[in-house]
């Protein structure tokens, strides 16, 4: 670990994660489609794909995922959000790590896609953004997808106000050797605009 705490557990307390079910449970039962982010990832993906879901909270899209073929690992800083996800899906891999320091779970650098959905950049521990986008690309294969989904100001965020940059977080993925595939508004894929609020982006890793 990093000693600072980030953002996220700032907000909450490392506590949150039946509070957090419970929202997305009451979503769910109100009509909401809550598995936007998964049915976006499993449109890039081939069969049986291999994820990582990169602050995954209580494994919502991960489990997704996994309902739908492919082999998810989840990874949270978050015990509370980890034991909802444990408790919902025993069988798949849910780790508890901070994402600055990814390479010390031991986890193979072969992951199809990694996922940081969830405001996860904006919510890390402050000045280690660049080092946590180096530590997702370097666990995928050549070729493999880094999907990210953000807040760009305070409307889309549970902060004053937004902490990166789409400017910013695209020279950390460039440092890391990503390239911008893509980029949409909403999980839905919306068309993005320069100065939207919230941006899904699409960076891969070379396949040489």
């Amino acid at each position: 670990m990093t000693g600072q705490r980030d953002r996220w557990a700032e907000l909450t307390g490392g506590q949150a994660g039946e509070e957090y079910a419970r929202r997305f449970a009451r979503l769910a039962a109100s009509g909401h489609d809550i598995h936007g982010e998964a049915s976006f990832c499993a449109a890039l993906l081939k069969p049986a794909a291999r994820v990582l879901d990169a602050g995954c909270g209580t494994g919502r899209i991960a489990i997704r995922l996994a309902e739908l073929g492919h082999h998810c690992t989840g990874v949270d800083v978050d015990a509370s959000m980890l034991a909802v996800a444990r408790r919902e899906a025993p069988t798949q891999e849910w780790l508890l790590g901070d994402l600055a320091r990814l390479d010390a779970l031991g986890l193979a650098p072969d992951f199809d896609l990694v996922l940081a959905a969830g405001n996860v950049i904006p919510l890390l521990v402050p000045g280690t953004g660049a080092t946590v986008v180096g530590q997702l690309a370097a666990a995928l294969r050549p070729g493999g997808l880094l999907v990210t989904g953000m807040g760009l100001d305070a409307a889309h965020l549970p902060l004053d106000e937004a902490p990166v940059t789409i400017t910013e977080f695209d020279q950390w993925c460039a440092r890391a050797g990503l390239t911008l595939r893509q980029r949409y508004a909403t999980w839905s894929g919306d068309p993005y605009d320069e100065g939207g609020g919230y941006a899904v982006s699409v960076h891969t890793r070379p396949a040489t």
